[in-house]
């Protein structure tokens, strides 16, 4: 069996920490405004096993982005998905709370980190993260020429790096727009940035990308699971290839990923069958969704789906990162704000120890005892089920008879002091049709169970606990970063941009739906909208949600190809518009609006909290605003501001060619 990358991580912290990480002198950059930390060069970087340590580094930090490293109450992912048709902020009492995102969201918007609790996105961390992925890329494409290595060794390393770079690049491109391009480590600290073209950008990216997936091997002669292997740079590549139009190519790399690299689609049970925390509260039938999703089964040999995923598990520090889904994502139902029509407390979180207790009731076990910092949208948990204008009611995706989806509906009260004890919960009081919930943003709406239950073995182990979160020290929460389903998705896609009336689209979406055991499938020509809905389907908390909106949002506007409603765009103006009425923008804008919870005309009142809520986006909000720390450090020149935010100016020189952006590197005055 190969080994989990989890050791090899530790031993390169090690490895890093025994070097002497030392903090340089230099003057603040734009992409690190704090000192600088960096290596020793002539103790790390000489030998393979530097190269090997930063390598890990770079691979680490790809789940910092999935887990809840620095807070109990933020995952940096989650602002992905709220700037999108699939989720919105939900903790009401936060002084944070991003609703009216049009007025709200500034250039000098909180930019701290994310142990501050108010806040409710990770906007400024993808800024940090991004850039200290990026330049760890470039520590190690900057020295591997000092290194003694055969061709073959080298080239993997270089390919390895230039994917871990590309992943970034492909991101920023699609939260900013034209972002500064950097490929090396400069020798002085450089303060006269400008911003490189989106375009140009994707372009250097692609030529990396081929370059890896010509020199970096397959999974199977990898000695270790979790690492970059070729199938993961082929999926980026694609995704690349059809951000600059280059859609045939996308399809070839994609035919290749589904056809001749040796990966499948799980389509029975496999791996160990996990229960759940608490079988009796929250049964669970077991099914292949299932199985899928479970932290313990995404890595193993077993599973021909995973194309490269994130291993985290162990108790070292630096190999496990806590992952509280089920503190952050499930509904805040364990307070006085749900009642029983009798006007008790619905639900309630006993401990074990309590006389009260009853297993067959311990929903807190079963489903985590949640503060909902975020929420799935209505269209998310309702409307996108239905295909053919039919709900899909065997979806083994969205079935809360196997356990896979929970439903508030299908909790029982469990107050004993309720003369309701033991029926199912009531949104509306029976016979006056009041409201018996203070507060249904925050804590009323279905979940996912089947995405986001993971084990929590530090609270289950204690009596008296009240509170299980989701993975913790010692816990597994292994998450896919790349499987084969989102290949077949992208195949769709690229099909669409090159055919609209291609008919074997259908087919790519109906093996993903097949396999989930819809009743309902495709038929006719799909729309860009039947491939986007099955991507949320599928691919909820995988996908960057907001980056791959935006990214379809310039392939319809390059390609021509109408949305669902007919709309067309233009290239010049899709991502230049504001306002927040329901006409024009970018195709990431309608999903927004018409799908999602934004701009519906109303005010939320929320009585638990006494707190109004505006859920509102603009159009220009396609892109994020450059964050102003970086803007201000930049002193020397002067950064590309995006559309409709302050200091926006069209007269800013930007590169128009990666060429010049790299030309200029070196160049500090």
């Amino acid at each position: 069996m190969k080994k989990l990358i989890q050791k090899y991580i530790y031993k390169s912290f090690t490895l890093l920490a025994s070097a002497s990480l030392v903090l340089s002198g230099c003057a603040e950059s734009f992409l690190d405004p704090d000192p600088q930390t960096m290596f020793k060069p002539d103790v790390v970087f000489n030998t393979e096993s530097g190269l090997e340590s930063v390598l890990a580094i770079c691979d680490r930090q790809l789940k910092r982005y999935y887990v809840s490293e620095d807070s109990r109450e933020m995952i940096a992912l989650a602002t992905e998905y709220t700037f999108s048709d699939l989720m919105v902020p939900s903790a009401t009492d936060k002084n944070g709370l991003l609703d009216n995102v049009d007025n709200l969201l500034r250039p000098n918007s909180d930019q701290t980190d994310e142990k501050n609790l108010g806040r409710t996105n990770s906007i400024w961390f993808f800024w940090r993260q991004n850039y200290e992925g990026i330049r760890n890329a470039n520590t190690i494409l900057s020295f591997i020429d000092g290194v003694a290595l055969d061709e073959k060794v080298k080239n993997a390393y270089i390919g390895r790096a230039y994917f871990h770079r590309a992943y970034r690049y492909y991101a920023m491109v699609f939260q900013w727009g034209n972002v500064p391009l950097l490929t090396k480590l400069t020798d002085s600290p450089k303060q006269n940035f400008r911003s490189t073209n989106r375009d140009a950008i994707l372009k250097k990216m692609v030529l990396d990308m081929e370059f890896a997936i010509e020199w970096v091997p397959d999974q199977k002669d990898m000695e270790y699971v979790g690492m970059v292997n070729k199938g993961a740079c082929r999926m980026l590549l694609s995704k690349l290839y059809l951000s600059i139009g280059e859609y045939a190519k996308a399809k070839e790399q994609l035919d290749i990923l589904i056809e001749q690299s040796g990966y499948s689609l799980m389509t029975n049970e496999f791996g160990v069958f996990n229960e759940g925390n608490e079988p009796k509260a929250w049964p669970i039938t077991r099914n292949v969704i299932w199985d899928l999703h479970r932290a313990e089964n995404k890595l193993i040999p077993g599973n021909k789906e995973v194309i490269m995923g994130m291993p985290n598990r162990g108790a070292e520090k630096e190999s496990f990162i806590r992952m509280l889904s089920m503190r952050i994502f499930y509904p805040f139902y364990f307070d006085k704000k749900v009642k029983s029509p009798d006007g008790m407390q619905a639900l309630r979180n006993f401990t074990r120890n309590d006389k009260n207790y009853d297993v067959n009731f311990d929903y807190m076990r079963g489903l985590g005892r949640g503060i909902s910092t975020f929420r799935p949208t209505w269209f998310y948990t309702h409307t996108l089920w239905s295909v053919n204008g039919k709900e899909d009611k065997t979806d083994l995706r969205h079935s809360s008879s196997s356990g896979n989806w929970m439903r508030m509906e299908d909790l029982r009260y469990n107050n004993p002091e309720s003369s309701y004890f033991g029926q199912n919960l009531m949104l509306h009081h029976p016979e006056t049709n009041a409201l018996l919930c203070a507060d249904t943003i925050r804590r009323w709406y279905d979940v996912p169970h089947y995405i986001f239950c993971l084990d929590d073995p530090v609270n289950q182990a204690n009596k008296s606990n009240n509170g299980l979160e989701g993975a913790t020290e010692g816990g597994v929460a292994d998450w896919y970063l790349y499987r084969l389903a989102e290949a077949y998705l992208l195949r769709a896609e690229a099909k669409f941009y090159v055919n609209p009336n291609d008919p074997t689209i259908k087919d790519d979406l109906n093996i993903i739906r097949e396999r989930a055991q819809c009743s309902e499938l495709y038929t006719g020509a799909c729309t860009i909208g039947d491939i986007m809905n099955e991507r949320a389907r599928e691919l909820f908390f995988e996908e960057w949600r907001n980056v791959e909106l935006t990214r379809v949002s310039l392939c319809l506007a390059r390609s021509g190809q109408p949305d669902e409603w007919g709309n067309t765009y233009d290239l010049a103006t899709f991502d230049k518009q504001t306002g927040t009425d329901l006409q024009g923008g970018s195709y990431w804008y309608q999903r927004c609006v018409k799908y999602g919870m934004y701009n519906k005309g109303v005010t939320i009142r929320v009585d638990a909290t006494n707190t109004d809520l505006d859920y509102i986006m603009g159009k220009h909000n396609i892109y994020w605003p450059i964050p102003e720390k970086a803007i201000v450090s930049n002193n020397k020149g002067k950064l590309y501001q995006n559309y409709g935010y302050d200091g926006y100016d069209p007269a800013t020189p930007i590169w128009e060619t990666w060429e010049e952006a790299v030309a200029d590197e070196d160049k500090t005055e």
